[in-house]
């Protein structure tokens, strides 16, 4: 690809050829970050710009290609000492960027990481760059009918910090909207969010149809809509603590019929589906597509925004893949013709120019890390990729299973498999969360174990989101399931792979990161004992401090539940006595979401019961896994590796 021309001259000067590397492939390449990312065609069709990380340690930086000739050098720009994480354009020369840096070598406490963010509007005409104040900035409509003038949506300073449960709950921050000049680069303030009503959509024109607010005092979040000629008026309401069993999420407007909606919301049933929803009237209109056997995931919006902002075309789901169906003839047929077209094509996503006639497309899968093509005057070339070094066929397939739990609950899993003959040996890999869900895409860990030779399982346990209602409530059976029959659907996954003949029973490992670093400390303690180690990251070893963090930030409903399943949740701390397996802890010294002083007082008591274990302190990590630099995986990797395949996880290693 020539875009990633210069990084892979840089690694293919250290070996001969992708087909002749020996397998498995150099833990350097694993850890490697995302090499070309976040492409997008400017709306007139004539730019292609991209964020690329140019060597193995470096920052990214933007370039910019002409569309017509990708040869061309390209305009390139960095933010140093910041780092690029990602941009959008908004008219056919200014793009807006988002940048971070680390500010301090500690956290300021729970969720108060060591990076703060700014945003940054970049001129290709003028080449130069208009910094924006703290927060962040987003588009909030692309007013087409004023070509110099977009609509932004802006966070004011310590918006984070003000809002009093917003971080857990994934509640909306108080934003500002203003009405920015490309031109004269001035904005004006066009709406002021606030908990009382903010959250606002808007359409193209930059009418605000629907606004959301939360009553801290009843604990109520509420949705309203208007039309550019009447005031504000509810249409739905909730209690907060409700939202987790019954999400309703507004996709967009349902423009085939007047002040209805398209929501994913239950509406009485177990999955998730989409609905037309009457506003005015305050009712579900329509069902218009729910499965029996998962949810609706959430929509898929036409690929031409600038035409077609925020209008809903399809609907997606999650099963053996990322599905879609979709309600426009033509956005389908485009889409499916490309699948077809692209190498394993899997999850593919579409954007154009204004015109239409000028695509970039996206590609993830198993087989596909992540590739970028752009379709222009009917040719179809590669753009870039986030792993260019990986060859597609020694990457592993992903399939997706159902098992049942001992207690009859039906789990769904997907399994990555090495290449070779089995039985396997296998590593479980539980996702973090805990209530999350897996997708079967590319999966960076799954595919190194697999290349290293392990089968690998990541089961959706009771807790996991996606798969109906039932599911997910299963984990708050009887006050609450972590560390119990949570723990209970991962044991019983392994068995489940060593029943069809896939994995060794005599060689199994647990693997996990976050909540799935708790399962793998619960595992190391289980009596009989299935692993034969564990490899805990980033692991909550202490429910009780970790509830601590926020349990006064919660309404009363999520409090109450949340503290009680804590309550009644497996604690590591008090089962170090029980440990009877090698474990390797890796935890980053500044992460916020769990920190390390999990890590810390967890040590501390396996050395006073001689407990066998290894330690690697990821030194300016954050929970997150775009805060893992590539020193970051290739230190966490290699001990990983080493520790799986030597005798510290047992005699003879997994």
């Amino acid at each position: 690809a020539n875009t990633v021309s210069t990084l892979a001259a840089v690694i293919w000067a250290s070996i001969a050829g992708i087909h002749a590397l020996a397998k498995p492939y150099p833990l350097e390449q694993w850890a490697m970050r995302e090499v070309v990312s976040n492409v997008r065609i400017s709306p007139n069709g004539e730019r292609l710009a991209l964020l690329k990380i140019p060597s193995r340690d470096g920052n990214p930086v933007i370039e910019v290609y002409d569309a017509a000739d990708l040869e061309k050098e390209p305009f390139r720009m960095d933010a140093k000492p910041m780092e690029l994480r990602g941009f959008r354009w908004l008219n056919d020369n200014q793009i807006l960027f988002g940048a971070r840096q680390a500010v301090r070598k500690k956290i300021d406490g729970f969720n108060q990481g060591v990076y703060e963010a700014r945003s940054g509007l970049l001129d290709l005409e003028k080449k130069k760059v208009t910094r924006f104040g703290g927060g962040g900035v987003g588009l909030a409509s692309p007013l087409p009918k004023e070509p110099d003038k977009v609509l932004l949506a802006m966070s004011p300073p310590g918006a984070a910090k003000e809002g009093p449960f917003a971080k857990r709950l994934g509640l909306f921050l108080p934003r500002d909207y203003y009405v920015y000049d490309l031109k004269k680069g001035t904005r004006e303030l066009a709406f002021q969010g606030r908990l009382s009503l903010g959250a606002y959509r808007f359409d193209a024109d930059g009418n605000p149809w629907m606004a959301q607010s939360y009553d801290l005092g009843k604990e109520e979040r509420t949705w309203y809509w208007r039309t550019p000629d009447e005031k504000w008026q509810e249409f739905y309401r909730m209690p907060i603590g409700e939202t987790e069993f019954r999400p309703f999420g507004v996709a967009g407007i349902d423009d085939t019929k007047p002040h209805h909606a398209y929501v994913v919301a239950r509406n009485g049933h177990d999955k998730l589906g989409l609905w037309s929803y009457d506003m005015k009237n305050k009712r579900f209109a329509e069902e218009i597509y729910r499965r029996s056997d998962v949810d609706v995931w959430g929509v898929r919006y036409h690929f031409n925004q600038w035409e077609h902002w925020d209008k809903v075309v399809g609907v997606t789901y999650v099963s053996d893949k990322m599905h879609a169906e979709y309600f426009d003839g033509k956005q389908a047929a485009i889409r499916r013709q490309l699948e077809r077209e692209i190498p394993n094509g899997h999850i593919v996503d579409v954007a154009s120019s204004r015109d239409g006639r000028t695509i970039v497309v996206g590609n993830n899968g198993p087989r596909d890390p992540g590739t970028y093509y752009l379709l222009r005057e009917g040719k179809l070339q590669t753009v870039g990729s986030h792993q260019p070094l990986f060859a597609s066929e020694d990457l592993a397939n992903v399939e997706y299973h159902q098992y049942r739990a001992r207690d009859g609950l039906m789990i769904p899993a997907y399994v990555t498999l090495p290449q070779g003959k089995p039985p396997h040996p296998l590593i479980v890999l539980p996702h973090g969360g805990p209530f999350a869900q897996d997708f079967p895409g590319y999966d960076k860990w799954s595919q190194l174990l697999a290349n290293y030779g392990y089968l690998v399982i990541q089961p959706q346990f009771r807790g996991s989101q996606g798969f109906g209602e039932a599911l997910y409530r299963a984990a708050y059976a009887e006050g609450g399931q972590q560390g119990h029959k949570m723990q209970d659907d991962n044991d019983d996954a392994a068995n489940y792979l060593v029943k069809k003949g896939l994995a060794d029973p005599a060689r199994i490992a647990m693997f996990g990161w976050s909540y799935g670093g708790y399962a793998a400390a619960v595992a190391a303690s289980r009596t009989p004992q299935l692993y034969q180690c564990v490899v805990a990251g980033a692991a909550v070893f202490d429910p009780m401090m970790q509830v601590n963090y926020y349990r006064f930030q919660l309404p009363k409903d999520f409090r109450e539940r949340t503290v009680l399943m804590d309550e009644l949740a497996v604690d590591p701390m008090e089962e170090v006595a029980k440990v009877n397996v090698p474990m390797l802890i890796v935890h980053g010294d500044v992460d916020q979401r769990v920190p390390v002083d999990h890590a810390t007082k967890y040590r501390k008591l396996l050395d006073e019961h001689k407990k066998p274990y290894k330690y690697v302190e990821l030194v300016m990590a954050d929970h997150f896994y775009s805060t893992l630099f590539h020193n970051h995986q290739l230190e966490f990797f290699t001990a990983m590796i080493d520790f799986l395949g030597g005798n510290d996880c047992g005699p003879g290693g997994l």
